[in-house]
């Protein structure tokens, strides 16, 4: 479904739920306190800025008795097989994201990956499946990061835990590639990233990844992901908890003007090693 079509139906779904509402007799506030969201929320959904989760959408249903009207069109509009079901959201996040910052403390980010990385870690982690599931996961992955080409691309942030520049995904060879291409985003003002380096030590949220997403007419949200599960953040003052955090995390690396030569001499590490196995 292509963005402008995307939006619109997304505007339907706000309209649906004006209309509904009103017909039931609830005002935005009373239908905020009944279904459990933050501030202007029901506002929000109406009018399209703002998408629900599928928790307040099947809330919804079940107090405007809309038989599963709401939870079904989320559904159409949300779901995306080559997406785990818990991250299929914030896919559609990251299309109307002004700015992204993430923290990775074991992996390049899906933003920042080459096929060949990207292919890496598909298989390791599905060594059973069939070559073109593969290729359509990161298909999926490459069409996502279209994003930070696009001419009203995010501003993109990005911390790296050293791990993730030392360790050879793909082999020496095609991980000299990737880091080869993150330096050449940062060179070109695309992304700004930092690294975290091990000499740091103990670091906030140890071993668990972050995303921060702000947009331009909507609060700010939280992405945190553990073993195939994630979960998306947009209480107001969890999410702020959250932005101090990376503050810390933002203090503790390594400035960025210093990312360039840091990932060009570990590509040239991996080159080394993999010329001599």
């Amino acid at each position: 479904m292509a963005n402008g079509s995307r939006q619109a139906a997304w505007e339907f779904f706000g309209a649906e739920l004006k209309r509904r509402r009103e017909d039931a007799g609830f005002t935005q506030v009373e239908l905020r306190a009944r279904v459990f969201v933050s501030g202007g929320y029901i506002g929000q959904f109406e009018q399209a800025i703002r998408k629900p989760q599928l928790d307040v959408a099947q809330r919804i249903d079940e107090l405007l008795q809309t038989d599963g009207f709401f939870e079904r069109t989320w559904q159409k509009l949300i779901d995306d097989k080559r997406y785990a079901d818990y991250f299929a959201e914030v896919v559609e996040l990251e299309r109307t994201a002004t700015r992204i910052a993430e923290f990775a403390p074991a992996l390049v980010p899906g933003l920042l990956q080459t096929p060949a990385y990207a292919r890496a870690v598909m298989l390791a982690g599905n060594p059973f499946v069939t070559d073109a599931y593969i290729e359509d996961k990161v298909t999926a992955r490459m069409e996502r990061a279209q994003i930070l080409s696009d001419a009203t691309r995010p501003v993109y942030w990005a911390i790296l835990h050293e791990h993730v520049v030392r360790i050879p995904v793909g082999g020496g060879a095609e991980m000299a590639k990737q880091l080869d291409r993150i330096a050449d985003l940062v060179r070109q003002r695309k992304v700004l990233v930092q690294v975290l380096p091990t000499s740091a030590g103990a670091y906030p949220l140890m071993g668990r990844m972050l995303t921060l997403m702000e947009f331009e007419d909507a609060p700010p949200t939280a992405y945190t992901e553990a073993v195939y599960s994630g979960n998306l953040l947009d209480d107001p003052g969890l999410v702020k908890r959250v932005q101090q955090t990376y503050d810390l995390l933002r203090a503790a690396a390594l400035p960025p003007e210093a990312t360039p030569a840091l990932l060009s001499s570990a590509a040239e590490d991996h080159r080394r090693c993999a010329s001599t196995t």
